[in-house]
């Protein structure tokens, strides 16, 4: 008769009792430990539309898919609040380029382990029309303000500019970045906060807008890996990011999105960011 297990020879014989339970478990577990991803899903949060977010981030989804050896898809999802509630299932995306707040809430909360990160720093600016005389933020109290909704980082920003609950500007969220500036533009509110990043983009190509303020920097977005993704192939997801900027293929991706490079980081570059989805709206 056949062993059941041969872990060095055909001739191998078959463990009994306690054993064999032992070593069925362990097999198990290797199982599930090496067992990969049949495809990455790739979530992006949604500060541009979800046509240009698809457009903007297809390049480096490409070029994981290529590192990986499987295919790669941009899961989007038109605005914070339905991105946070498919986010929070835990199922559509296995691997997320995002904000400090939500990188930590997934790494304490969801088991996902964060593998590198935009460079340097990212902070949100208070934007008002270049012709406007306004110039003193509590100014705005009571008054229209375009921002990302809730939970976004943008709308967390917008609540720590104005503490007092008797003094509050009138919040208008938008879903994406691109519907606070026509907004703006439209005069429709009198004043937005936006990513910085974004906003210099936009005054660069012509808009008519000036910055009224901006807030203290953030860790700029992580790209994080979710449970199922194997530690091999966090590590190699983890290493063709790092070296995306030391090769021809990982250039000119990084050109494509408008990166230098990725840089590395853990859970700890995040932590206590999450906390704002606790302190604003209890999450």
């Amino acid at each position: 008769m056949q062993p059941v297990f041969s872990l060095t020879s055909r001739h191998a014989a078959r463990p009994r009792g306690p054993a064999a339970v032992a070593l069925l478990a362990l097999c198990l577990a290797l199982g599930t430990v090496r067992a990969e991803v049949s495809e990455l899903v790739l979530g992006v949060s949604p500060l541009l539309g979800e046509t240009e977010t698809r457009t903007q981030f297809q390049p480096l989804c490409d070029y994981l898919a290529n590192a990986a050896h499987l295919p790669c898809r941009i899961s989007t999802r038109p605005n914070f609040l339905s991105y946070w509630e498919t986010m929070r299932r835990g199922k559509e995306y296995n691997l997320i380029l995002d904000d400090a707040h939500f990188t930590d809430y997934r790494a304490q909360k969801m088991g996902y382990t964060v593998l590198t990160k935009i460079p340097d720093t990212v902070t949100y600016s208070l934007i008002v029309p270049r012709a406007t005389k306004l110039d003193d933020p509590a100014r705005l109290v009571g008054r229209r303000i375009a921002t990302l909704g809730i939970p976004s980082m943008g709308a967390a920003q917008l609540n720590g500019l104005f503490t007092q609950p008797s003094k509050q500007p009138i919040p208008v969220e938008v879903d994406n970045t691109a519907d606070g500036f026509a907004l703006l533009r439209e005069g429709k509110v009198v004043a937005a906060i936006l990513p910085t990043p974004l906003v210099r983009e936009e005054i660069v190509r012509g808009a008519p807008f000036r910055v009224l303020l901006s807030t203290a920097p953030l860790p700029h977005m992580g790209f994080s890996a979710a449970p199922d993704i194997s530690p091999e192939l966090r590590q190699v997801l983890r290493q063709a990011l790092l070296n995306a900027h030391k090769n021809d293929a990982g250039r000119a991706m990084l050109t494509r999105i408008g990166l230098e490079r990725f840089d590395p980081a853990n859970a700890t570059v995040y932590a206590g960011q999450g906390r704002i989805l606790k302190e604003y709206w209890g999450y």
